[in-house]
Parts: C-alpha cells; structure tokens; sequence
C-alpha cells in the first residue's frame, strides 16, 4: 500500500518540513479566528450573534495570550500584528461583557498585563 497525500505519515513529514514560527504562526491565527467568531465579530450585529459565547471567548484569548507570550521572542516580524491582534480580541471582549472584567483580570491579562 502506497502512501496518499491524505495519510497521517505524510501529514506528520509537512509539519516536519514547516519552520516552528510558521507553526505557531498558525496557531495564533487559529486562536484568533476561533475568539473573533465566539464574540460575535463575524456577523454584523455582533450582540445579535448566534456564535455569542463570551466564557469560550475568554479560553481561547487566554490560551493565545498564553502561546504569544511564550512564543515571542521566536516570532520575529510575526509578533507585532499578533500581539495587536490578541489586544484587539481582548478590547472587543471587554466591550462585549455587560459587566465588564477589572483591568489586569480579563482574558489573558495575566500573560500580557491589563488592557484598556
């Protein structure tokens, strides 16, 4: 039996061949996709959203801020437009909360500092 593109031998070979940073670099926008669309980002009225789920929000901004602050000094021209993209996740959450969080205690804000 031969190996097709679509089998998990040459699935673990690409990720073999791809640089750390492009990986992580992934992740994070992984991360980021998955929190813009648990706040709602994706539709137009984001408080009228179906996706509205601010508690999966907050763990997968923290999980973000958590890889990006492990990762930053790999990341190189990466790390501004990420580090700018966690920060804008974590504004639009507390914008979104009705009650919204003390600085220093929102999303991720043990790993980056308080967001205002």
């Amino acid at each position: 039996m031969t190996d097709t593109p679509e089998t998990p031998a040459d699935d673990v070979r690409d990720l073999a061949e791809i640089p750390a940073v492009e990986v992580i670099s992934r992740a994070a926008v992984m991360l980021m996709s998955s929190a813009a669309e648990k706040l709602g980002l994706g539709d137009e009225n984001p408080d009228d959203s179906v996706h509205l789920d601010l508690d999966e929000a907050r763990r997968v901004i923290t999980a973000l801020a958590g890889l990006v602050t492990a990762s930053v000094e790999y990341l190189g021209p990466h790390a501004g437009p990420i580090r700018e993209g966690l920060q804008a996740l974590q504004k639009a959450f507390r914008e979104a909360s009705a009650h919204p969080d003390e600085p220093g205690k929102g999303p991720g804000e043990k790993y980056t500092g308080p967001v205002y």
